[in-house]
């Protein structure tokens, strides 16, 4: 609900919002300068210097800038201490074209290779030999940073640069709640020809584990697996008010694109990605992967591809078990859920429905 709605007609709250909003968006330093100031009018010269790590000089100095603006507490706000003349490079345009040509041939060659290739050349040629940060400096002045972007040809025809997409990797040492955190992964079973998935899902946390038997990996079932799991998640995380505490952790397969990215910002939850042939970055589920194809999986691969409904509901037993009996090494030979309820952790999570 908007305030300024709520509130729209009341004398004076026009005003009142605008200074609220104006002071809410002034920095921290130039709020304490006006602090500074109203304390020396109101107590004198030698307490302001007594009580403030401040000059007589700087303190005048603030008390002319408000009297000169009519007392707006924004005309204190520090001003950019940049020099007004910067140095400019002296990087003979003769190795920047070299450079530019080695990147060019070479696509998008770091400033360590680049360094060796062009010294020899500077050498030939009889021009300073630059360090690899100044290649590196050269690099980043340039107006496209020097990056080529490989061309395709859609399906019309037309030559197209391939556009870098930029994703929220995964960050070092992320820590997490447990059921906060949730890494996904697909399996692949393939008999005669025919190809099934199954999704896994695992709380790297308390090791809790869910999976799910697909006839694709197309994102709209593995989207369909997300909605099942938030929607089990409802008693567990207020997600509507700790969104930014919930997350997904997955690699850049094609079954996490499209209609699951879509369900994720719809729900404003985050969803990190790993980076290209990094399965380490997604440990805790390639071990759950491995487990439930040696315990479960492979006594009953043929429902996979007869009778999903079938291998989904005996797949689920196994997965209480797993949760609740079966005890686990890295949680000192106790179950997911015994490690949920001795940490004090309140587990209302309803079971995920896996019929497809």
């Amino acid at each position: 609900m908007q305030t300024d709605y709520l509130f729209h007609g009341i004398k004076g709250f026009e005003r009142f919002a605008y200074y609220c909003y104006r002071y809410d968006m002034i920095s921290q330093e130039a709020q304490r300068r006006y602090k500074i100031v109203l304390f020396y009018q109101k107590y004198g010269l030698a307490a302001t210097l007594e009580a403030f790590d401040i000059s007589k000089r700087t303190l005048y100095r603030y008390q002319q800038i408000l009297q000169k603006s009519n007392n707006k507490i924004e005309a204190l706000e520090p001003k950019s201490k940049a020099p007004k003349s910067k140095r400019q490079s002296k990087v003979p345009k003769e190795i920047v074209s070299e450079i530019k040509r080695l990147r060019e041939k070479y696509p998008n060659l770091g400033k360590a290779k680049l360094y060796h290739m062009l010294r020899p050349w500077c050498q030939t040629n009889h021009l300073p030999v630059l360090s690899e940060s100044t290649i590196g400096r050269v690099i980043a002045n340039d107006k496209d940073k020097m990056h080529i972007t490989p061309l395709r040809i859609d399906r019309n025809g037309k030559v197209k640069a391939k556009k870098r997409k930029f994703k929220n990797r995964k960050p070092k040492n992320l820590k997490a709640k447990p059921m906060h955190l949730w890494a996904v992964d697909t399996i692949q079973k393939v008999s005669n020809g025919i190809r099934r998935y199954i999704m896994t899902l695992v709380d790297p946390n308390s090791r809790i584990s869910f999976a799910v038997g697909l006839p694709s990996k197309h994102s709209k079932h593995t989207a369909k697996v997300l909605e099942a799991l938030i929607d089990g998640l409802t008693g567990t995380i207020e997600l509507h008010t700790q969104a930014k505490q919930f997350a997904i952790l997955s690699d850049n397969g094609s079954e996490f694109m499209k209609d699951f990215e879509k369900l994720l910002q719809k729900k404003g939850l985050t969803h990190y990605w790993t980076y290209p042939r990094s399965p380490k970055m997604n440990a805790h589920n390639e071990r759950f992967n491995r487990t439930i194809q040696e315990q479960f999986v492979d006594f009953h691969e043929d429902l996979l591809f007869t009778d999903m409904n079938l291998f989904n509901e005996m797949m689920a037993d196994w997965l209480i078990d797993y949760n609740t009996i079966i005890p686990h090494h890295s949680l000192n030979m106790k179950t997911p859920v015994q490690y949920l309820i001795e940490n004090h952790e309140e587990c209302h999570m309803l079971w995920t429905n896996t019929l497809f």
